[in-house]
């Protein structure tokens, strides 16, 4: 893969990632990587992620979790949008191996030199939605459709 992405100070959030050259829409941008762990073990591990809105665990399955803060790569940089340029792509083993499933960050329009890549992270909780974790969770996109959260609405009935 060539050197089209490259990470610095976003205006987002923190750190970000942006293209170095043109990218075309439906291509690969850059492979989710963490260290694999089991749901359980990222529970233990990183207890506090509802209480901070800062994580770098990925769901990669029903049964596993990468986590980019421990042999991750420049993807975990990428930040959130409510009008986002990318998507991340669950790419299953052929073979059924559930730990070597993929996260792939794909672009979903063609995205300009300069401009930093985003996805929804689609981020769903487990608890109530108080104000409270909404502001844990802020969005700060700035996008026109911006939601002011980067949690999804929970489903009825769940």
């Amino acid at each position: 893969m060539s050197r089209r992405i490259a990470a610095r100070r976003s205006p987002i959030h923190g750190n970000g990632v942006f293209a170095v050259t043109d990218i075309p829409e439906g291509v690969t941008v850059v492979r989710y990587r963490g260290r694999l762990l089991t749901h359980a073990q990222a529970n233990k591990a990183h207890p506090e992620n509802t209480e901070n809105g800062h994580t770098f665990l990925f769901t990669l399955n029903e049964r596993y979790v990468l986590d980019a803060s421990v042999e991750g790569n420049i993807a975990r940089w990428i930040n959130h949008s409510c009008d986002p340029n990318c998507r991340a792509v669950h790419e299953e083993d052929p073979d059924g191996d559930k730990k070597k499933d993929r996260i792939l960050i794909e672009s979903i329009r063609p995205i300009r030199a300069g401009e930093e890549l985003s996805y929804d992270y689609g981020i769903t909780l487990g608890e109530r939605q108080t104000r409270r974790l909404k502001q844990i969770w802020a969005c700060r996109c700035g996008a026109p459709n911006c939601t002011g959260t980067m949690l999804k609405p929970k489903k009825r009935g769940a």
